[in-house]
């Protein structure tokens, strides 16, 4: 069983910076004038599937994520590399071939927003050389696409000097999410990404933008990310099915009561109009993102009175209707969930990100954390047939240059 801690302290950013210059210098020639970025992955505490139904979400950036190193080119090539891909080596591309294709693998992502500054009228005035390195699991649900977007936002910004604030860098990273890799993501994970404050998570109402920061006092206990290592694409899973039978369930309470969204809902109204969806399958997937958003808010009330344990029934009760209502969890995460659970000192787990595989996110008592790892890792590699990976994350800021 691998156990991870990732801490992004000083002395560690200068060794990351190192190692990517050499990298950047080996796969490149040289590293002149080579500049190195970090954007952070996260993780969301509570308030899933809520993004794209104007409710509320409740997540923080991490100390893992992608880590960039670039300069400017003086024509109009662009050239990618990733360390967490080594063998398939340099990607090849052109300002003037900014499209999707599968060929282009990961590079989409950043060739994405590039084309969505354009789009914008901030055109490009030269290629770049560009090499990754991920410290995020790819495809575990912790945002490593949207990670990859902000940092790339954040370093055309730093090169060109555009006129964009961190939420704009949200806001391009998820159009060019939707627009270019064809996802209908919503902005969650942008916006906790540029918007990351170290030791707080953000209390987004996605319906007009307006957040708050709140402080995450744990009291003796830390977050526990468990990786359940099933690979899931978004572009290939059911989440624009859930995005789609979430509209089809609002077009239709729109008939018998003036919404904007199902966030506008409370629990109540909800169970007044649910007779207006035709669908069942459709109420079950509206039912959910009430009810969550509720939970998220009730979730944050009870983490300002200092109220851990409510925080974390409440994230229990989150997996449950992701389980059931909106069935996007699988036998995997529901090991891992269900394991823990059973564990003393958990105060909370549920799964995280958009599902069908992907991580759990648990709050779990600082002396309980080793056999935490150990029992929820044997339980599931008993059930599932191979191993999860486990990481005691810190909360930390948004992207930066690395000194």
């Amino acid at each position: 069983m691998r156990i991870f801690a990732q801490m992004r302290r000083n002395g560690e950013s200068r060794i990351m910076k190192e190692k990517i210059l050499n990298r950047f210098q080996e796969i490149y020639g040289d590293s002149e004038g080579a500049k190195v970025f970090f954007a952070p992955g996260r993780v969301n505490l509570i308030g899933e599937h809520t993004d794209y139904n104007g409710g509320h979400v409740f997540p923080c950036a991490l100390t893992i994520g992608t880590y960039g190193a670039a300069r400017r080119r003086n024509d109009r090539k662009l050239r990618f590399f990733s360390m967490n891909f080594e063998s398939v080596g340099v990607v090849e591309s052109s300002l003037d071939e900014l499209t999707p294709s599968g060929q282009a693998g990961w590079t989409n992502y950043p060739k994405g927003v590039m084309w969505a500054f354009e789009e914008r009228g901030m055109k490009i005035p030269s290629g770049m050389d560009i090499l990754l390195y991920g410290t995020i699991p790819n495809g575990s649900g912790l945002s490593s696409s949207a990670s990859v977007e902000v940092l790339t936002g954040f370093i055309l910004r730093d090169f060109f000097g555009f006129a964009v604030s961190n939420q704009d860098l949200a806001l391009i990273g998820q159009y060019a999410e939707n627009h270019f890799n064809k996802v209908n993501c919503g902005i969650m994970d942008q916006f906790a990404i540029a918007m990351g404050k170290k030791d707080h998570a953000i209390f987004l109402d996605t319906a007009d933008l307006s957040y708050e920061y709140a402080p995450i006092t744990l009291k003796g206990a830390k977050i526990v990310i468990a990786c359940s290592n099933k690979k899931r694409g978004l572009g290939e899973s059911k989440y624009n099915e859930r995005r789609s039978e979430c509209e089809t369930a609002l077009s239709e309470l729109q008939k018998e009561i003036k919404i904007e969204s199902l966030g506008d809902l409370d629990e109540a109204a909800f169970e007044k109009y649910q007779g207006a969806i035709s669908s069942e399958v459709c109420r079950r997937r509206a039912k959910h993102a009430v009810f969550e958003n509720q939970r998220t808010i009730r979730a944050v009330e009870a983490l300002k009175k200092g109220d851990i344990t409510e925080f974390g029934q409440l994230m229990n009760a989150s997996h449950i209707s992701l389980r059931d209502d909106y069935e996007v969890t699988g036998p995997e995460l529901d090991a891992l969930v269900e394991a823990a659970w059973s564990i003393p000192g958990v105060i909370g787990s549920r799964m995280t990100g958009a599902g069908f595989g992907g991580c759990t996110v648990s709050i779990v008592k600082d002396e309980a954390i080793d056999g935490f790892i150990e029992k929820v890792g044997s339980i599931y590699e008993n059930k599932i047939g191979y191993k999860a990976d486990f990481y005691v994350v810190e909360i930390g800021d948004g992207p930066v240059i690395l000194p």
